[in-house]
């Protein structure tokens, strides 16, 4: 949508005559009050490839959380729990076989999910994984001190194992290196990998789980660096020594095994998240095979900051830890690859503009596609919009993640972008157009990506091939909403399907106006 405005006009002082100022004035009168759109240029180059877009980078997190409104200054009496009521309902109409809502398994399905990260998150700072195993009615009720909340495990590793499969998605287990110890993770994997014949891979057995679920992906812990709210915190020195360890014992009960290292996600202004991902890149650089980095969007109201600042601060995060991971790999000659895995990440807020995050999230992975190969939105079950009374939709948020997890499969290629830019307090210089361009060599399809950051203006923007001719016409797919901090609502959500039209093409260029805040999808073929 073009925001309304005002011109802002420079009126030279020597106006020559009472006529001119009228004329001037009428003007102004007969036009639309709107905003001008701005120009812009985007040059794809299909020939330059950054790397290989991971599908990994479509996964979810999962964690028990509870939150009790009072523990927030809230007067609401409702206790809200993200997996328990919300995911796990044996007694809900909706339940499959395992008690888990099939609303939500086929929302995964159609945004095809790669893997879930699971059980936390805090929780697993203080989690127990036998206690969640075994029949459900013999299995201790514990309080969970993350969260506050009373934890009753009936959701444990089979059964995560047994959602993950119906979903179609791979486990990724994130073990307990805050309280738990180096044989909590040893027997872990055993009861998971390990065939017949040894006492945990016969517990799972006779828990009625005969084959090994063959997990390959294991966090070595989580947050560790979180000294002011992670159970369990070390510093970067005594987190090496435990995650080494650790990885020994677990690579001895299955050697095919991966590890997920944790780098940083605890950020402050002193730089010591630089710091801690130094020495965990270093010392755990024949352990890992990537390394974790956490970021949440935090909320501003000024939009501004919120849309364009704190995306420069991911591309900052991104990039050092790149950085450091290529240094690293230099000084000691190593051939092994250590890649990125983002496996938290959301926005805050409210509406459209947390949607747009959501896309630049996207857009910066792309654009980093060759060092971040896996990546976990918080949560899972805020996928879907829900209604107390009338259920779960679908929100502009999955139609944004739709629109990236079922078509940017291929490769991330160069897209230079010459567009206005803008200030913030911290940050100079920030495009208004974010772009991702993406190829698909085996049908010959081109996806821009482009999210407008401007609050009010549209962007006509000529679109310009570097290698091989635009054929056919170009489809576009919209995500935009005209109250940009509206909660969305069950009863509007066919409004939120988005909106598609087809643009011409000539040859090595299109243009197409990019509406202000909005997601803009281009899919075109290409001929090279």
């Amino acid at each position: 949508m073009i925001g309304l405005g005002f011109y802002f006009i420079h009126v030279f002082e020597n106006q020559r005559t009472i006529l001119m100022k009228k004329t001037f004035f009428l003007w102004l009168i007969v036009i639309p009050m709107a905003l001008p759109a701005q120009t812009a240029k985007i040059k794809i180059d299909i020939d330059r490839t950054i790397g290989e877009i991971d599908p990994k980078i479509y996964g979810v997190f999962m964690e028990p959380i509870e939150f009790d409104p009072k523990r927030f200054g809230s007067n609401d009496t409702i206790i809200h729990n993200t997996l328990y009521g919300t995911l796990y309902d044996p007694a809900s109409p909706l339940a499959d076989e395992n008690g888990f809502k099939k609303n939500f398994i086929e929302a995964a399905k159609e945004l095809k999910i790669t893997n879930m990260r699971w059980p936390g998150g805090n929780y697993v700072a203080g989690y127990n994984w036998q206690d969640g195993i075994g029949p459900k009615d013999q299995r201790p009720v514990r309080r969970e001190l993350a969260w506050g909340a009373i934890d009753n495990n009936q959701v444990g590793t089979d059964e995560w194992v047994q959602l993950n499969k119906a979903m179609g998605s791979e486990n990724v287990v994130c073990i307990n290196l805050g309280t738990g110890n180096i044989n909590d993770a040893r027997y872990w994997v055993e009861y998971c990998n390990s065939p017949k014949g040894t006492y945990y891979a016969d517990l799972r057995k006779k828990y009625g789980h005969e084959k090994p679920y063959n997990i390959n992906y294991w966090c070595l812990g989580n947050e560790v660096d979180g000294e002011p709210w992670i159970m369990g915190y070390k510093n970067a020195e005594d987190y090496c020594k435990i995650a080494k360890e650790a990885a020994k014992v677990m690579r001895y009960t299955d050697n095919k095994i991966k590890f997920i290292a944790n780098g940083s996600s605890n950020y402050d202004n002193t730089g010591k998240w630089v710091d801690w991902n130094w020495k965990i890149i270093n010392e755990l650089r024949n352990v890992a095979d990537y390394i974790s980095i956490h970021r949440y969007w935090d909320y501003s109201d000024d939009y501004y900051v919120y849309i364009g600042q704190r995306a420069m601060d991911l591309e900052e995060k991104i990039n050092v830890t790149a950085y450091q991971i290529a240094i690293v790999k230099t000084m000691y000659r190593l051939n092994k690859p250590i890649y990125l895995s983002v496996d938290e990440w959301a926005p805050f807020g409210k509406g459209l503009v947390p949607v747009l995050a959501v896309a630049q999230y996207f857009n910066s992975f792309i654009r980093h596609a060759d060092v971040v190969k896996m990546a976990n939105y918080t949560l899972f079950t805020s996928l879907l919009g829900n209604d107390k009374v009338k259920g779960t939709f679908k929100t502009p948020l999955f139609h944004t993640f739709k629109l990236f997890s079922n078509n940017c499969l291929g490769n991330s290629v160069d897209a230079f972008v010459s567009c206005d830019t803008f200030n913030t307090s911290d940050c100079k210089g920030i495009p208004y157009l974010d772009v991702t361009s993406v190829y698909v060599k085996e049908s010959k399809t081109l996806l821009i990506n482009v999210v407008n950051r401007h609050k009010d203006k549209s962007i006509s923007t000529e679109i310009i091939s570097n290698s091989g001719s635009f054929s056919g016409k170009a489809l576009t797919s919209e995500v935009n909403c005209d109250d940009i901090h509206a909660e969305f609502t069950f009863d509007k959500q066919q409004q939120y399907i988005p909106v598609t039209k087809e643009v011409p093409v000539r040859g090595k260029t299109m243009t197409y106006s990019f509406p202000a805040h909005s997601f803009v999808q281009i899919r075109v073929k290409i001929e090279n």
